[in-house]
């Protein structure tokens, strides 16, 4: 089109527009395409512009609305003729336009439905240098390289690409069909000088160039790792036949196929097992090796091979030595060792009369505070028995699949814990240590505890049946250790099957003899330190027992003999690299062979001041106060009950974290001390109402609760009603009726202890528990002096005597 040609049209465009919002791309000069209408009120603008010059100012929208307004354009755009017109049936219009020429929005006429606009057209900063030359060269030049590789470009757009004579319509073109962003075609639009709006439509090509070559990259690895997996399967098909042809049938489908017929003959499978298998090894035979269902059945029979089937092996049980290697292992635990060499017995009896071990209700149940060697125990029982041992911990398990594992039909399913175990072991007559019997909770996947159920039934598990197994697999040859700090949170049902052996704390002679046994050749030896090298006297382990680690258990003293020794570790490495440093010259290494004698004062050192000081005991010194014994999940313990009085209102405070069954025997201990000061000593009825009692209990961050406070509560009330302070080196624990009457409690051997620990001399305990006092090993009660009770007159003549 020539220059001759343009200047009549320029003329004739009107100085007024109607506008349409464009919401796609700007519309650049030049450009002959159809566009949709279908907003009823751009569809009036356009039937008002055909009726008339059939002229229109095409704007882009800076915001998407539905009812654009003068504010949401902007504010250049393009003038396009309305070459033909159709109707569309949903009551839009079809419109084929020919762009003409840039404008730019001077003032608004009518800012919206319809938008009118008065106008001023731009003319192009024409410059027809080589530069300009070069440009659209290099414009034509990259287009086509695009185009080529492109199957978008159509062959009627590369060739008017190339008809294109003038170098903006050139960059307009490119631009109109460039994939870029609508506001950066709206930028180029805006450029009006044609070298500037070249070099920019350049940078784009450029960049869709880049995104070209990386689409190919792509799509050439995609195409690679096709066409590799498909030779690769080509070449396996192809291998296959050859060795079908040569009799060569060894790959391995095969392979496992062979070896699991030849495991499973050896087990000699009958009735629902044997059916079982057979079904899954044919089904094994006929599968193709790529498909899913191919992994999870060949996972299925190795679970299934990898199982101890067969009988266990005989036994060969000696007493003498199992007793032996109970004692090295554990100082103390009596009760477990008997239980232990008791069991073995029982076995050896029915292996020599022939008869069938069978299930011996082997199913024991440690309980104790933390640190007493409970999970170390399960390892020495299994060195004794002469079993393969395996341990797993249930503390904080919720899903009931880790018992009784996953039904197949899950993705990556698989055994669950006591089929894992035996996998593993490859033994049907290990010993399974559950470790945290009494921490499991329970949720939407289930109960575990009620899984268990079945597994520590000697009753049942001769056919335990895992979910992801299927098949009923014997575990009653099994031996089961469960380890508890308390049997509180134990479901009755479960507590039932086994027999439980309570472990009490150690007392401070007791842990002297583990430090000397155990403990110390196995902290030096952790830390890199000789047997020789380190001496404690007996004063020096005896003051970390009483004075850092009063703990019922012996895992704080372990920690703080690690800490003493790893600070001598460091003394001992520090020394001798300095002596290497002064024996270098003349090449020689001396370094001396360095020997520690650690007493109280070098405790002190090391591990700082005392955690409990000497002579910090747990005393009634005071009236109001007395000293009751408790059992918790920790083991033993000593508590002081303080108890106060100050003038106002008639009632009791109780503070103390105490439980719900700790608050109601502080009433009952209240109600009794109220009766019986009024009525045997002699207190004014008047007083209570006049004053106000609250009664405490320390440490009120730790939780109590239980009836066995209930005689220290009481005693500790009418020492203050009486103001009198309760005989020395008394402890006691009891719960007490509102007649009078001091009923049992449990744990009575774990209080014992934590009165030892206390220095108590005197403890006071229900006369109906003096069948546990029989329990209680002779060197815990040594030096202590037990008063059986029946009635609260009997503590009060002991503790508050007349």
């Amino acid at each position: 089109m020539s220059e001759s040609n343009i200047i009549p049209i320029d003329q004739l465009l009107p100085n007024k527009l109607h506008l349409v919002a464009l919401m796609g791309r700007p519309i650049f000069p030049g450009i002959f395409t159809p566009i949709m209408i279908g907003n009823p009120a751009d569809v009036k603008v356009v039937e008002d512009v055909v009726t008339g010059d059939g002229l229109i100012g095409l704007v882009m929208m800076q915001n998407d609305t539905d009812t654009p307004a003068i504010t949401d354009l902007y504010t250049v755009g393009t003038v396009a003729k309305i070459i033909k017109k159709i109707n569309l049936p949903d009551g839009g219009i079809n419109i084929f336009i020919s762009t003409l020429k840039r404008f730019k929005v001077k003032k608004t006429l009518h800012p919206s439905n319809p938008i009118i606009a008065a106008v001023e057209y731009l003319e192009e900063e024409e410059d027809n240098t080589s530069e300009v030359k070069a440009l659209t060269r290099a414009l034509i030049s990259e287009m086509k390289q695009i185009s080529e590789n492109n199957p978008l470009f159509s062959e009627e757009m590369r060739l008017n690409m190339i008809n294109i004579d003038h170098p903006g319509k050139i960059a307009d073109f490119i631009a109109s069909i460039l994939n870029i962003d609508k506001a950066e075609q709206q930028k180029i639009l805006e450029i009006l000088n044609v070298r500037k709006r070249m070099e920019q439509v350049l940078v784009f090509i450029k960049k869709e160039q880049e995104l070209l070559r990386i689409q190919k990259k792509i799509q050439r690895e995609i195409n690679e790792k096709i066409e590799k997996s498909q030779r690769d399967y080509f070449l396996k098909e192809e291998l296959k036949a050859i060795k079908t042809e040569l009799g060569m049938t060894t790959d391995a489908k095969n392979s496992d196929y062979q070896r699991f017929k030849e495991k499973f003959e050896a087990f000699k499978f009958e009735g629902e097992i044997k059916e079982v298998v057979e079904q899954e090894l044919e089904k094994f035979s006929l599968m193709e090796t790529n498909t899913g269902e191919y992994t999870i059945t060949r996972n299925y029979l190795d679970v299934i091979a990898a199982l101890p089937w067969g009988d266990p092996e005989p036994e060969v049980l000696d007493l003498k030595k199992a007793q032996e290697i109970l004692e090295n292992d554990h100082y103390g635990l009596k009760d477990v060792k008997t239980r232990i060499i008791e069991y073995l017995a029982v076995r050896k009896l029915r292996s020599d009369s022939k008869r069938p071990p069978g299930s011996l209700g082997s199913i024991v149940c440690l309980v104790g505070p933390p640190g007493v060697g409970k999970t170390s125990v399960g390892k020495s029982i299994a060195r004794a028995l002469g079993k393969q041992f395996f341990r797993f911990s249930v503390g904080g398990m919720r899903d009931e699949a880790e018992i009784k594992g996953h039904r197949r039909t899950y993705i990556g399913a698989m055994p669950g814990k006591i089929i894992q175990g035996l996998k593993i072991t490859k033994a049907k007559d290990p010993v399974f240590m559950i470790d945290e019997i009494d921490k499991m909770g329970s949720s939407y996947q289930g109960d575990p505890a009620s899984a268990l159920l079945e597994v520590l039934d000697p009753e049942q598990n001769n056919a335990f049946r895992d979910h992801y197994l299927d098949l009923p697999f014997d575990i009653s040859h099994v031996f089961f250790i469960v380890t508890a700090n308390t049997l509180d949170t134990i479901p009755v049902p479960l507590m039932d099957r086994m027999e439980i052996i309570q472990l009490p704390g150690y007392i401070d002679t007791e842990k002297l003899e583990i430090a000397k046994r155990y403990l110390l050749p196995k902290s030096l030896e952790k830390n890199g330190l000789k047997k020789n090298q380190v001496k404690y006297t007996k004063d020096s382990l005896m003051h970390i027992a009483n004075s850092y680690a009063r703990e019922a258990g012996v895992r704080n003293f372990e920690k703080n003999l690690d800490k003493i020794h790893r600070k001598l570790a460091k003394i001992i490495v520090e020394t001798n690299e300095e002596k290497d440093m002064e024996e270098a010259p003349s090449g020689k290494n001396n370094s001396a062979n360095n020997t520690f004698s650690i007493d109280k004062k070098q405790i002190e050192k090391h591990l700082g001041k005392p955690v409990f000081p000497e002579g910090e005991y747990k005393t009634a010194d005071k009236p109001g106060m007395s000293v009751g014994l408790a059992w918790t999940s920790m083991g033993g313990d000593t508590l002081v009950i303080e108890a106060t009085s100050l003038p106002g209102k008639e009632g009791l405070t109780l503070t103390g974290k105490m439980g719900d069954t700790m608050k109601e025997s502080a009433s009952i201990a209240m109600t009794v001390a109220q009766k019986m000061a009024v009525e045997k000593y002699g207190v004014n009825r008047e007083w209570f109402e006049k004053n106000h009692i609250h009664l405490h209990i320390p440490e009120g961050a730790t939780p109590k609760d239980g009836p066995s406070a209930g005689i220290t509560m009481t005693t500790a009330l009418l020492s203050l009603l009486r103001n009198k302070v309760i005989a020395p080196h008394y402890a006691m624990t009891g719960e007490l009726s509102l007649t009078g009457l001091v009923l049992p409690i449990g744990g009575l051997k774990e209080k014992t202890v934590a009165a030892r620990r206390n220095k108590a001399k005197h403890i006071i305990f229900p006369k109906q528990n003096l069948r546990d006092l029989d329990e209680i090993p002779d060197h815990v009660k040594k030096g202590i002096m037990f008063h059986p009770v029946e009635r609260l007159e009997e503590v009060l003549a002991l503790t508050l005597p007349d």
